[in-house]
């Protein structure tokens, strides 16, 4: 449809005059052009019907145009004006909140006395704690566009402090955005950044993370150029060191346990700083052990040596040397000294001068029979007292006169042997306090086949075990009779495991479906090495997003209570249910990011949620310099509110939108037809009639 070549306007009526042609427009130029050329050729010949047959040529080609008398009723459309509202966490600080505040009061008083505006208003709010995506001011503004007809945007105002992280998100807008920020130019800020921190560290090596301590907006001249640095590892003791503001720093740090270790970094406060939610970092670094190094002490050759031997050197992590009694002192077989062995066994090295760079010492069937000193032997005592680990599986001679109780290791095994050996089969099974201990807990779950009757886990039997007299530990594994099987303990700083069986070897074997024989080494191991998650007392927490799930593990029974202390130092009880034998579990939500500590009994620990210094207040100075481009693209303009709301003017389409003290929308005029009637100006009776007469009136002239 042709649009208007005249128009009037009437009492919300529209009469125009419209073509609805019955040829494209194309072959109606070409038709308008063949008449105008022999028009123009008649002329130039001299024939006197030249005048008729042009009208009767403008009469058919009028006729092919259509042309109509169009009346559309039309009812005006309000214009629509989109105010974003920014608040998130950064536009609580100083005095934004009152800043926000007075300008929401004052746009909406002005903006509601316009009769023919509308205001679609979106509130922006932190993005969630698990996303850390900042202040999404952009999406918000995009969603609430996309909502309505383009046509009767007027135009934006963004109520913000300037900090948006999803620029990406901006949408293409040919209307004005406007921006008053809050915030002062006098505003100024400190800030704690990590510059480098790994995922992953060595236990016992150093780590050395980077950091940075930065000033940001009008800093004053007599702020001092240092400030003081705070490190906690887990909650525990602070250390602390004196930094130069502006200026790369490295921190070596050691870590004490495997898996995550919690490290919570934070500088005092100055007087006059915008805010001191920035002035803390938390960082998680796994602890993991660079090797496991192990020494195997072998009494004698046995079916079991190879089966220990194998399954320690198929993890390509542990460092082995073992140590094996081929020969013992009382054996007379003949055959020559010098044709034994071609080098002499370090023993002194090993056993004194270096055994605590050893994570863990196994003895596996080892009688006393002189290779090994009373002052080795009371060596690895002191080696499990200050922090190392031994496992002990017994062989027979365990029970008689050349069995270690009888040496100085005697004060650190906890049980004793009696002159009774059991050699009868039996399926070993889980004691009571086993079943809440993390070494053996849930270990039935890996038997090839299910239980038995009587309610033994369809392991394989084994065919011998020394009896013991408990002594101190617990006992997780037990054999005939009830007996101890499998007996744990700590001795000082260190932890020792007593096997009263050499039999296990039966189940990597694969004897009568075996067993789970690795599992449980593995678990003796990172117990014996005191790794975090086999903690048989513990106290640990994960977070998904702002849900904290926290587990209690302990070999007691009773209810358990955690008290929770959030980043605001407020504290609240959170109670346990027991979800399985030794396991307690409990969640809660938490309200605002930060380091939470969690403490039951003697046990705490710290969990941190989301960052301690968010996106939101990495950088809190508030800046036009991240919204000037996309709101001078639209003609808009940014103004501070500490220098007074601006007026709100209307101006025309593709005009400057902003002054001193002002912004303007767009009047869009927009509107919806209600009725619409077609009137033709040229009806076909009529067109003939008068083409026919010029027709015959240029006939008649030529004819004279």
């Amino acid at each position: 449809m042709f649009r208007p070549c005249w128009s009037g306007w009437g009492n919300d009526m529209i009469t125009e005059i419209t073509f609805a042609p019955l040829v494209p427009w194309t072959l109606l130029a070409v038709l308008t052009g063949v008449v105008l050329a022999l028009i123009s050729l008649s002329i130039w010949r001299g024939l006197p019907g030249w005048a008729p047959r042009l009208l009767a040529a403008c009469v058919v080609l009028m006729a092919l145009a259509n042309p109509a008398l169009k009346q559309e009723e039309r009812d005006p459309l309000t214009d629509i004006v989109l105010v974003v509202i920014d608040e998130s966490a950064s536009q609580g600080v100083a005095d934004r909140p009152a800043q926000l505040a007075e300008a929401i009061k004052a746009l909406t008083a002005e903006l509601d006395g316009v009769d023919t505006l509308e205001v679609r208003t979106v509130t922006v709010r932190d993005a969630p704690a698990d996303t850390d995506a900042g202040t999404l001011l952009m999406t918000g503004l995009a969603e609430l566009a996309g909502s309505e007809a383009k046509s009767r945007i007027a135009g934006a105002i963004l109520v913000t402090d300037g900090q948006v992280h999803d620029m990406e998100m901006a949408p293409e807008f040919t209307m004005p955005v406007h921006v008053l920020l809050t915030g002062s130019n006098r505003d100024w800020d400190r800030r704690l950044v990590i510059t480098n921190a790994p995922a992953f560290a060595i236990l016992g090596e150093p780590v050395t993370l980077g950091l940075k301590v930065e000033d940001q907006g009008a800093v004053p001249d007599d702020l001092p150029p240092f400030a003081e640095l705070s490190v906690s590892i887990d909650g525990g003791p602070t250390q602390t060191f004196r930094v130069t503001v502006g200026e790369d720093m490295q921190v070596p740090l050691k870590l004490n346990h495997g898996g995550q270790n919690v490290l919570q970094f934070e500088i005092e406060a100055s007087p006059g700083e915008l805010t001191d939610r920035n002035n803390a970092a938390v960082v998680a670094i796994n602890g993991v052990r660079d090797r496991l190094r192990v020494l195997l002490v072998s009494g004698e050759p046995h079916a079991g040596e190879r089966t220990w031997r194998n399954l320690l050197k198929s993890d390509s992590a542990v460092d082995l040397v073992h140590f094996t009694i081929l020969r013992p002192p009382g054996k007379q077989d003949g055959v020559p000294v010098t044709e034994l062995s071609l080098i002499a066994f370090p023993t002194r090295e090993l056993f004194l001068e270096k055994i605590d760079e050893f994570d863990l010492i196994i003895f596996d069937r080892y009688p006393l029979r002189g290779i090994l000193p009373g002052t080795y032997l009371d060596n690895v005592a002191r080696y499990v007292e200050r922090g190392g680990a031994v496992l002990v599986a017994a062989g027979p001679a365990f029970a008689g006169v050349e069995s270690l109780y009888r040496s100085p290791l005697a004060r650190v095994l906890p049980g004793e042997p009696t002159l009774n050996v059991y050699e009868t089969g039996f399926s070993p099974r889980i004691s009571e306090i086993g079943q809440r201990h993390p070494v053996t807990e849930g270990l039935e779950n890996f038997a090839p086949r299910s239980r038995s009757e009587d309610g033994t886990p369809g392991w394989g039997r084994w065919f011998r075990m020394i009896e013991l007299d408990p002594l101190a530990g617990h006992t997780v594994m037990t054999g005939p009779e009830d007996k101890p099987l499998l007996m744990l303990d700590r001795v000082g700083r260190g932890r020792i495991a007593l096997l009263a069986s050499d039999q296990a070897w039966l189940w990597h074997r694969g004897f009568e479906g075996g067993g789970p024989q690795l599992e449980l080494l593995r678990r003796l191991a990172h117990w014996m090495m005191q790794e975090p998650e086999l903690e048989e007392e513990a106290l640990t927490a994960t977070a998904r997003g702002r849900n904290v799930t926290i587990i209690r593990r302990s070999l007691t029974e009773g209810d358990r209570t955690v008290v929770v202390e959030a980043p605001d130092g407020s504290t609240s009880e959170i109670a346990l249910r027991e979800v399985s034998p030794g396991r307690y579990s409990g969640t809660f939500e938490g309200a605002e990011n930060g380091l939470y500590r969690l403490s039951e009994g003697d046990l705490d620990t710290v969990i941190a949620l989301g960052p301690a210094a968010p996106r939101e207040f990495e950088d809190a100075i508030s800046t036009a310099s991240i919204l000037e481009g996309f709101v001078t693209a639209t003609r808009g303009a940014v103004m501070r509110l500490e220098q007074g709301i601006p007026a709100i003017r209307f101006v025309r389409e593709g005009r400057v939108a902003a002054g001193r003290n002002w912004i303007g929308l767009v009047r869009r005029e927009a509107f919806v037809a209600t009725d619409i009637r077609l009137i033709s100006l040229a009806p076909a009776w009529l067109l003939l009639l008068l083409g026919a007469g010029l027709m015959l009136w240029a006939w008649r002239r030529e004819g004279r």
